[in-house]
């Protein structure tokens, strides 16, 4: 076997020429993507306003959105190593431009929910799709800086979207409807998007795709049969996001209001820090990870960052922007490696599968930690009147941060041993892949 053969059998491949209109392809999708999953949130004001919303079902459009993902994620991750990634993502971007057409269209309530359902079917389909074609367009020795680059275009629709009230102030102005128009042309420019990435996808060489069967479906019986180390970065997936998302997106703002004495624009823009760093640091972290190897190292790093964050908010009286610059350090780490490293740990034929089963635990992991830290910081009175009731909820995010932690270390400890996957190894040069690729030739 030559040197290229054995690194193509290591789980690289030769890489296409096409592989960077691939991702940029991916990166539009996915930024149209993000931008219409929170796009109700600027016109929350405007649907009580002009539409008589109540605060439920201003909040029910964007909770229902979580659904489909419960029901369907792995469903989807089989369709994905049945039919491959790119098919997968056209469909998905095709529902979501439906989605966001019902959405945008509004009248009755009843048609916006159903569209921001049918939106739902699409937004966790997509995600795991492009991810999943990503691993197939390029190598091991530069999958993590182009998934970190795909994840940043992420966040830009995310901050793209807090932004339009600015930007597209006119639109705003105008009434509920018309962002929401905006929204829908955006799905259709990630629609375009996708439909010339599964076109582009036909003319992959041979060579991309040797060593990722396509088109085979896989029995049920083996849909939970992974490797250990596949199970522990699952953990590290579900537990983290059950740390982050709840904390940053549902009870921040309000906690530093209420415990840290900010204003609302203040706890706002030290929330919004966080996803604002990420944009330009995670493919730095990407980058690094190709360069140096050492991944799981990388992984506790990130996750470690954690529990630190919040015990700096509970215990000191240090200013909470420290707080937002390191989750902001652990934001832009930790999905940078995560997402390759997954990638790299499963056989490209079940990936699709498996990034499914991720998603289907997250889902179920943010909707059981949304609903336990709400309890507890109910429980305990927590409020402007008695910050100290936040505590509690400090605490319950604490321990599954340290529970994530403890499954990263487990990852670490399996990668330095002889069943590991190349996690820890420091990838080939650029020289080094060109001078084996001359020598299989």
């Amino acid at each position: 076997m030559t040197a290229a053969a054995s690194n193509t059998a290591d789980g690289d491949h030769v890489a296409s020429p096409l592989r960077w209109w691939a991702l940029a392809l991916s990166a539009l999708a996915i930024f149209t993507s993000y931008y219409e999953s929170d796009v109700i949130g600027p016109i929350a004001d405007l649907l009580g306003r002009q539409r008589g919303f109540t605060q439920s079902q201003i909040g029910d459009l964007n909770a229902v959105i979580s659904l489909p993902n419960v029901a369907l994620a792995l469903f989807i991750g089989l369709l994905i190593d049945r039919f491959g990634a790119a098919r997968v993502t056209a469909w998905a971007a095709l529902i979501g431009f439906i989605g966001a057409v019902l959405t945008a269209i509004g009248e009755p309530y009843r048609l916006m929910w159903c569209g921001r359902f049918v939106f739902g079917v699409s937004e966790g389909a997509i995600f795991i799709s492009l991810i999943a074609g990503l691993a197939q367009w390029f190598p091991r020795s530069g999958i993590a800086l182009a998934t970190a680059l795909f994840l940043s275009f992420a966040r830009v629709g995310s901050f793209s979207l807090d932004m339009s009230p600015t930007w597209a102030r006119a639109l705003y102005e105008a009434g509920w409807q018309a962002p929401l128009w905006l929204g829908a042309g955006l799905t259709a420019a990630g629609l375009a998007a996708a439909i010339v990435l599964r076109l582009l996808d036909g003319r992959r060489s041979a060579a991309l795709t040797s060593n990722a069967p396509r088109n085979q479906p896989i029995r049920w019986s083996e849909v939970w049969n992974f490797d250990r180390s596949y199970w522990y970065i699952c953990g590290l997936h579900v537990l983290y996001a059950a740390v982050f998302f709840p904390f940053r997106q549902t009870y921040a703002i309000e906690y530093l209001q209420h415990a840290k004495g900010l204003t609302l624009a203040q706890a706002s823009q030290a929330n919004a820090g966080v996803f604002f760093a990420a944009i330009f640091a995670t493919p730095l972290f990407g980058l690094l990870a190709d360069r140096i190897g050492h991944r799981a190292l990388m992984l506790i790093v990130g996750t470690v960052l954690l529990p630190i964050t919040l015990l700096i908010l509970g215990a000191t009286n240090l200013h909470p922007w420290f707080s937002t610059v390191l989750m902001g350090v652990s934001w832009s780490l930790v999905p940078a490696v995560i997402w390759p490293s997954t990638a790299l740990i499963v056989e490209p034929r079940r990936l699709g599968t498996a990034l499914g089963i991720i998603t289907l635990l997250q889902a179920l992991g943010l909707w059981g930690s949304n609903r336990i830290a709400g309890w507890l910081a109910d429980q305990a009175g927590a409020g402007a009147a008695n910050p100290a009731g936040y505590n509690v909820m400090l605490w319950f995010f604490g321990v599954v941060s340290l529970l994530a932690l403890t499954s990263v270390v487990l990852l670490w400890r399996r990668e330095v041993g002889p069943n590991g996957h190349g996690l820890e190894r420091a990838d080939l040069s650029r020289t080094a892949r060109r001078r084996q690729a001359s020598d299989a030739l």
